[in-house]
């Protein structure tokens, strides 16, 4: 699991869930303090201003703040694996495609093939790694 493959850094923010925040507040920090911020919200897959709302509510409910969970960042490896997977899915279509129109295979049909089976492999790495976390 230890790489990310490109393009899924920074993917993986979340929607909100429930109904929408219509409130902002504006909030200031140091150099020092919004690096601490930023690094733990980095650590959640959140956006600062998510991490920094879910955090100031939990210290108002006094319930827990938001923490780290391998799960968490399972469940991102995973988040990303299946938009990857779905990129591909697209890729194969067309290449699909091309050989019902030109009645041959183009040589991207082998290597679309490949990457979506490599994939599969990934996302099949990433979800017995959570069973065993859940064992």
């Amino acid at each position: 699991m230890g790489q990310q493959s490109p393009g899924c850094r920074g993917n993986r923010r979340r929607r909100p869930r429930g109904h929408q925040r219509s409130r902002s507040v504006r909030v200031r920090f140091s150099e020092e303090e919004y690096l601490a911020v930023s690094a733990a919200a980095e650590r959640l897959g959140l956006a600062v201003g998510a991490y920094a709302g879910a955090a100031t509510l939990a210290a108002a409910t006094r319930a827990d703040p938001p923490e780290w969970s391998p799960l968490t960042e399972l469940l991102g490896e995973l988040m990303c694996a299946a938009g990857q997977a779905r990129r591909i899915g697209v890729n194969l279509n067309q290449a699909v495609a091309a050989l019902h129109s030109l009645g041959y295979p183009t040589m991207a049909l082998g290597e679309y093939a490949r990457v979506a089976t490599r994939s599969i492999r990934n996302m099949d790495e990433v979800a017995e790694q959570i069973r065993k976390r859940l064992a």
